[in-house]
């Protein structure tokens, strides 16, 4: 799949994601990039990238269209010469299906940011289903997801006390 295909595909599944029940069009993209990521890319690059005039991107325009889009900024690129995936295949299967759920949730938590960034990292894991059971069974443990939770999230009077310094 060429970087262009992938680009209309998502187009097609952020559509169907935000209820449109067809693709997102290129202005739309355009409009909802400005709006939700208070940055810009013209409909007419996004042409020019679906249509092959561009089959490159710049690192700030794949980060920007794989910040939208909720993907892996690696997926952006045309795949290899005789690669072979069936993104649609991938849907029917109980991993695919979970994928699309936790994409769809979110999307409902667009508002929150770290919620919403947390379901998309976990939909794009290559073992979402593994993932899943993981954070299930540090939630059994209260010790252990305490332990965890303290690593990744300082108290916030530590955050308070490094702002202060700076």
């Amino acid at each position: 799949m060429t970087l262009g295909q992938k680009v209309r595909y998502l187009r097609t599944v952020e559509g169907s994601l935000r209820g449109l029940g067809r693709p997102m069009t290129q202005v739309e993209v355009a409009r909802a990039m400005k709006r939700e990521l208070k940055k810009s890319m013209s409909q007419s690059y996004l042409s020019q990238i679906e249509n092959g005039v561009r089959p490159h991107l710049t690192r700030t325009s794949r980060t920007l269209l794989a910040r939208f889009f909720k993907v892996h900024p690696g997926f952006l690129v045309d795949d290899p010469k005789g690669f072979d995936a069936d993104l649609n295949s991938d849907l029917a299967t109980s991993e695919g299906k979970l994928d699309v759920w936790l994409l769809h949730l979110a999307e409902r938590f667009a508002n929150d940011g770290p919620v919403s960034d947390a379901l998309a990292r976990i939909a794009g894991h290559k073992d979402t289903r593994g993932a899943v059971l993981l954070l299930g069974a540090i939630l059994e443990s209260p010790a252990l997801a305490a332990r965890i939770k303290s690593l990744v999230a300082p108290p916030a009077r530590a955050k308070a006390t490094a702002k202060e310094a700076r």
